[in-house]
């Protein structure tokens, strides 16, 4: 092949005169190299050079320097090796020049401080004996078989004479009062059995609120003293407490500014601050007739008022507060109760942290001295606060929730403290004979447990049926008529008379308060609640048919606070 750098018709010898030469030593000196490089070039005359070379020969246009030539040029221009790395030494910063050493150094300690493989430590509590060494023999034990046993045991009949005795036993047993059909939730935390709870929704006593279900509360109503009459005035009173609701699910005192009725009442009350109150006065009756937030014809208006309460609470270190300006400890104490019937008859977990938290600050708010409640946490008691608590208290007990013994013990002290004539009657803050504190203070002693039989109780309740009903005094009517229903008989029948047919007389029955109750020159609460106070006392009055069932019986043993 023709070198395409010789001209056409040049010789071979001149082609071979092109082959690169043997490239000398590294090691030899420069000046040597030129010498060479110029004999060379003197021994071919006939290859054109190319004019300006270092050599002073002229070169080919366009031909490569190969072998000694090419080492040279490269010399020419870069100069020496070692010259050239000191020049880029001497140009390179300091800095790259120490972080590349100090990178070294580094990556040299890492490899002398690495750490030896890490072995199996379990591994070595396996210990294999050496070849030599002989194992230990193995202590041969005896077998001694099992010594027969006679387990043989004779048998005697025991006679046991059983005195038959008379018990109270409710006519409303778990057939036939059976509970109100609700879609049950799943259930969180604490699981009650679910029969017990269902044979006592919502009632603080006995087979409790068994007897809001359809099917047991017209039974209960024809047995123990209500009519159609009556009933009929509880769907006008629920009707009327619906369409008082407020938007956001509460009640208020001031019931004219609800948006249905926007003034169509009268009487309203001056609390308009107790929120809290109202809302939980306005839920009880809805409860009391079996009407929850998962069935009913007013759930939705149940649940609108359960989620008013909820929001409203507190959460502290103490439990769950609702407590407010205008209702005080009142206010909490009807929330309480309307939050553990609720939670009791529905098994809705998610209530079981509010009316928990509800129950624990009642707890913190006792007083630590006296064991009442007053109008501020922790302040000396009176037996009208001390009541809604204590119901309070017994219808978290009956919802299985959890109630300190202490704080029934101080509770049952506090009574203690106000009560006349041996318990038979009880004052406010101190012993004396008022109405309305006499039939709160004989209600909570049955609920911490006196029994029918006690000497106290009976001169009590003889009191109470020879004052009678009130027509104007709702609280004193509300606390006496349930202390009568538990206890029957004929004081009972005496006092249901006058008190339902006084209630369906006196209802509104024109316009936009068909439905409510006022009691004008009443009790305190008539003229601080207004319309919605009574009509919400009135109401849960006539539900006491199947509201409360009798406290004295077989069953109710077994409900009553722990001791």
């Amino acid at each position: 092949m023709v070198d395409e750098s010789v001209p056409e018709g040049q010789s071979k010898a001149a082609q071979a005169d092109q082959l690169p030469e043997a490239e000398p030593a590294v090691a030899a000196e420069t000046k040597g190299s030129a010498t060479a490089a110029a004999a060379t070039a003197s021994a071919a005359p006939a290859r054109p050079v190319a004019k300006g070379g270092s050599d002073g020969a002229e070169k080919v246009p366009g031909a490569k320097p190969t072998g000694a030539r090419r080492q040279l040029d490269e010399r020419e221009q870069f100069g020496e090796p070692s010259a050239w790395i000191r020049d880029a030494l001497r140009q390179t910063p300091s800095w790259l020049v120490s972080m590349v050493v100090h990178m070294v150094l580094l990556l040299g300690l890492a490899l002398l401080t690495l750490p030896e493989a890490v072995t199996d430590e379990l591994r070595q509590l396996v210990i294999a004996p050496e070849k030599d060494e002989q194992l230990d023999d193995l202590e041969e034990l005896d077998y001694e078989p099992p010594e027969d046993i006679d387990v043989s045991t004779e048998l005697s009949a025991v006679e046991t004479e059983i005195e038959p005795t008379d018990v109270e036993i409710s006519p409303a047993d778990d057939v036939e009062a059976a509970a109100v059909a609700v879609e049950l939730s799943d259930f969180g935390f604490e699981r009650a059995p679910r029969n017990d709870l269902l044979a006592m929704v919502g009632a603080y006593t006995g087979d409790g609120l068994s007897g809001r279900g359809t099917k047991a509360r017209g039974g209960l109503v024809k047995k123990y003293g209500g009519t159609p009459a009556s009933e009929k005035a509880v769907a006008a009173a629920l009707k009327w407490l619906a369409e008082h609701q407020f938007y956001d699910g509460g009640w208020s005192f001031k019931h004219t500014r609800a948006p249905s009725c926007g003034g169509q009442c009268r009487n309203p009350g001056r609390l308009e601050d107790a929120r809290i109150g109202a809302t939980a006065m306005g839920l009880l009756p809805f409860l009391g007739a079996g009407q929850t937030h998962k069935s009913g014809k007013y759930k939705a208006t149940v649940k609108n008022g359960l989620y008013f309460l909820v929001t409203k609470m507190k959460r502290t270190p103490q439990g769950g507060n609702l407590w407010e300006p205008g209702g005080r400890m009142y206010s909490h104490g009807l929330a309480s109760i309307v939050l553990c019937e609720a939670y009791a008859m529905t098994h809705d977990k998610g209530l079981h942290q509010p009316a928990q938290a509800a129950l624990n600050f009642i707890c913190y708010a006792q007083d630590p001295v006296g064991g009442g409640w007053r109008y501020e946490p922790r302040q000396k008691g009176d037996t009208s606060v001390v009541g809604w608590q204590i119901m309070a208290l017994k219808s978290g007990h009956m919802a299985y929730l959890r109630v300190p013994p202490i704080t029934v013990k101080k509770a049952f002290q506090f009574l203690d403290s106000v009560q006349a004539d041996s318990g038979a009657n009880y004052g406010y803050t101190g012993p004396g004979k008022g109405d309305a504190t006499t039939a709160i203070g004989l209600l909570c002693r049955m609920y911490l447990g006196w029994k029918k039989d006690h000497p106290s109780l009976n001169r009590g309740v003889e009191w109470l049926s020879n004052k009678g009903p009130s027509k104007g005094n709702m609280y004193y009517n509300y606390y006496a008529t349930q202390v009568m229903r538990h206890w029957g008989g004929d004081e009972w029948e005496k006092w249901n008379g006058v008190m339902r047919d006084q209630l369906v007389n006196s209802q509104a029955r024109g316009g936009h308060e068909a439905g409510s109750w006022y009691m004008p020159g009443g009790d305190l609460g008539s003229r601080e609640g207004g319309r919605l106070y009574c009509t919400s006392m009135a109401t849960m009055v006539l539900e006491v048919y199947y509201r409360h069932l009798p406290i004295y019986r077989k069953k109710s043993t077994e409900e009553d606070f722990p001791e």
